[in-house]
């Protein structure tokens, strides 16, 4: 079922064009999209057209390697959130099989950098300079996400200038044979960290589960992205702001390609209730936890390479 009521369109370029008061009023909007949906999608948002078409060309050259070239990349070879994820590998619904999509991800690559690069000619200058433009989009993100806090503007600039965001490649083949329900390109779940900044193809797929339990298509809109907030947010927020649980059907008959950003705070940053998130009738909810400790609680729960036992 699709309702595209339900994610709000959130014009951006007000905020980046510094257009008097415009700050104030897009930070109310991504303000009251975290407290219902929890889904936003953005345009006017700055990036280059031409840059994210050679984002989508790298992808599909990459995943279009062969597979032991990418099992050279694998995460589970390197212990760590950068590289190649096949088929099978992450479970986002434990009640659900594996997931049926491969992906490839990307970290900060700030000296020394460790990420895992294919031996692609121009790949890591269309990713790097795609990483950047995504990274400064973020900071923008939190600077209204601020304000409609009624925080300082910049309260997050210190706890997200050496971020643990991830730009992740996704390859979602065609469903095989009559979906069923059991299993999904990606299962039910939340994101973990502040901000998700996503693109997608015109194929579709991606689903959003609304507050009264239904599941409505996010139907791409061309030239602009769909935002949520994820946990780590919610946990900082006390809950004023609510993560949603999402997952991709690719029904389409198509191979569908998509590109996210996950935007997580520095590895030292304290996530602990804001001091404007709390009151008499509502306590702290969640204990402080180091944001590095934090995302590596939610990567374990989700790899196979990191199971025990």
């Amino acid at each position: 079922m699709d309702d595209p009521e339900t994610i709000p369109m959130i014009d951006m370029a007000p905020l980046l064009g510094g257009t008097p008061g415009a700050a104030a009023r897009v930070a109310a909007d991504i303000g009251a999209a975290c407290r219902s949906t929890g889904f936003f999608s953005i345009a006017g948002h700055g990036i280059d057209p031409a840059l994210l078409a050679s984002v989508y060309g790298e992808s599909a050259r990459f995943f279009a390697l062969p597979e032991a070239e990418k099992q050279a990349l694998a995460i589970s070879r390197f212990g760590d959130n950068r590289g190649y994820a096949g088929f099978g590998s992450e479970s986002l619904d434990p009640d659900k099989p594996a997931d049926a999509k491969e992906a490839f991800n990307i970290g900060r690559d700030e000296p020394p950098d460790i990420n895992h690069w294919p031996a692609l000619p121009g790949f890591v200058d269309v990713m790097s300079r795609y990483y950047a433009a995504m990274r400064r989009l973020s900071e923008q993100l939190h600077r209204a996400i601020a304000i409609d806090l009624a925080l300082d503007p910049d309260f997050f600039a210190r706890r997200i200038d050496r971020p643990q965001a991830t730009l992740r490649l996704l390859h979602y083949p065609p469903h095989p044979g009559r979906f069923d329900g059991d299993r999904y390109g990606a299962g039910a779940h939340t994101d973990y960290g502040n901000v998700t900044i996503l693109s997608q193809d015109m194929v579709g797929g991606l689903e959003v589960r609304t507050r009264d339990g239904r599941w409505i298509a996010a139907t791409p809109v061309p030239g602009t992205f769909v935002c949520n907030i994820g946990d780590c947010l919610m946990r900082w927020s006390n809950d004023v702001y609510v993560s949603t649980p999402h997952r991709v059907a690719n029904l389409s008959g198509r191979e569908r390609y998509s590109v996210a950003f996950f935007f997580d705070p520095n590895p030292d940053a304290l996530v602990a209730c804001l001091p404007t998130c709390t009151d008499a009738g509502r306590p702290a909810r969640y204990p402080p936890i180091l944001a590095a400790d934090y995302l590596r609680e939610r990567l374990d729960a989700t790899y196979a390479h990191r199971q025990k036992g």
